[in-house]
């Protein structure tokens, strides 16, 4: 291997490092997982964005986890900030008393105010050009405008 490949390989690593993380809450695990997984599956052969879905309930019930959501944010803090989308209105509200607690999340979390499914499409595939916290906060609220007919 060369030395310039050498060098493009730690760059695509420091470049991974800070990409921004994304957190995908829903009330229910297996949507979260799932919309997690056709985010990641829609952004290509690019860069690998970090993204933890924080669905449901501890005891794996339907409703929401301050603790899922805490654990999730900081599973997939780079550096780069950590944009969390929601699907319903409590899961916005246990988001909301997150960032308000100050130590809950890692810093420069972010509530990004989206539709769940194309707005965390348009997240994933944003952040993993590397974009931005606030580009990638964009795209996602962006996706209210996609027209469906």
């Amino acid at each position: 291997m060369s030395d310039s490949d050498n060098t493009a390989d730690r760059t695509a690593d420091r470049t991974a490092d800070k990409l921004v993380g994304i957190v995908l809450v829903s009330h229910s695990a297996a949507v979260a997982a799932s919309v997690a997984e056709l985010a990641t599956g829609l952004a290509g052969g690019g860069t690998t964005v970090p993204v933890a879905p924080a669905g449901g309930t501890l005891d794996g019930g339907l409703g929401t986890s301050a603790e899922l959501i805490s654990a999730a944010a900081a599973s997939v803090d780079r550096g780069a900030g950590v944009a969390v989308l929601m699907d319903l209105g409590s899961a916005v509200l246990t988001v909301k008393a997150l960032l308000a607690e100050g130590d809950e999340l890692p810093g420069n979390t972010r509530l990004v105010d989206a539709p769940f499914v194309e707005g965390a499409v348009a997240a994933v595939v944003t952040a993993s050009t590397g974009a931005d916290l606030a580009a990638v906060e964009a795209a996602a609220a962006e996706a209210y405008t996609y027209r469906k007919a």
